[in-house]
This record gives C-alpha cells, structure tokens and sequence, in this order.
C-alpha cells in the first residue's frame, strides 16, 4: 500500500497542470526553433538552437518530455523535409532524453550539467550520422559536439545567466 501512495504522490508533484504545460512550452519551443533552421539543424554540421534550451532541466523536471517531445516532432518534420532519416526520430530522441535526465540529475553544477548534451549527442548522434552518411565516427561525432557545446555553452549557459534573474516568475 506504501508504493502505491508514494506512486500517486509522484504523479501528483511531476504530473500536475503547470508542469505539463511547462512541458508542452518548451517541446513547441524545441520544434519551432530546429524547424524554422533546418539547414543548420540538421546533418553533419549542425547548431541545433533549439539545444539551447537543454539548460532548463537545471531549473524545472518538466523539461525533461518537454526537451523529449519537441525533439521528436522536430525530427518527424525533419524527416517529412527528406532532411533526415526515420532513425534520428529514434536516436536522436533518444541522445535528447538521456542528457536531458543527466542534466538534471547534475543540476546543482550548472557547468556540469551541461556536459551530458554535448557527449550524448556526440556520441549516439555522431553514431547515427556514420551509419546514415557513411562518414568515419572520428569525423561524425566531434563534428556533432562542436555544434552542442556552442548551443550548449556559447549560447545555453549565457542565457541561463539570464533566467537565473527571472527563475521564480518563470518556474
């Protein structure tokens, strides 16, 4: 009876209304910002700009199916564009949610946290893109990290200097 209480009382703290519109804000953020871009979100070179909202688990767990799912659709409208393939609806995704649990789990070290994007995606996306294009992994996956750490770094943890200001208003 314990493990059921303690299920509904995570249900009720990590599902509730803010949350999952929290979630839904920053999923339809993600989308759009890798759609309007594809040139640049997709392929061997890429900044993803939408990455640089992989510094939000530092402040709220909904961001975690929110990064997610606005993943997912981003690649779905990449692969509609014939931009991408049906596996970086997957792997991609995928490399998404495992650094954006990382990040969060490593959210008291804001410079820390950031890591997991950068070297999941390096090396899941990297993978992805030598199996699709055919290019060595030593070329495919510092190419994906340069990218992440300018997204992530460069511009994620430069804005987040920002949000620290307004955090309490925003989450």
């Amino acid at each position: 009876m314990k493990k059921l209480k303690r299920h509904g009382d995570f249900m009720k703290k990590f599902f509730n209304p803010r949350m999952l519109a929290q979630a839904a804000i920053i999923a339809a953020i993600y989308c759009v910002l890798t759609s309007v871009l594809p040139m640049l979100s997709y392929g061997l070179v890429q900044i993803r700009f939408a990455e640089i909202l992989t510094i939000l688990p530092c402040y709220t767990v909904a961001a975690i199916p929110g990064l997610f799912v606005g993943c997912a659709l981003a690649n779905l409208i990449g692969l509609a564009l014939g931009a991408t393939g049906l596996i970086d609806v997957f792997i991609g995704s995928a490399a998404t949610l495992i650094a954006a649990i990382l990040t969060y789990k490593l959210r008291e070290k804001r410079l820390i946290a950031l890591i997991p994007p950068v070297v999941v995606n390096a090396l899941l996306v990297g993978l992805e893109l030598t199996i699709m294009l055919d290019i060595p992994f030593y070329i495919t996956a510092p190419c994906v990290a340069a990218g992440e750490f300018v997204a992530c770094y460069v511009l994620g943890y430069t804005i987040s200097l920002v949000v620290d200001k307004y955090m309490k208003k925003v989450f």
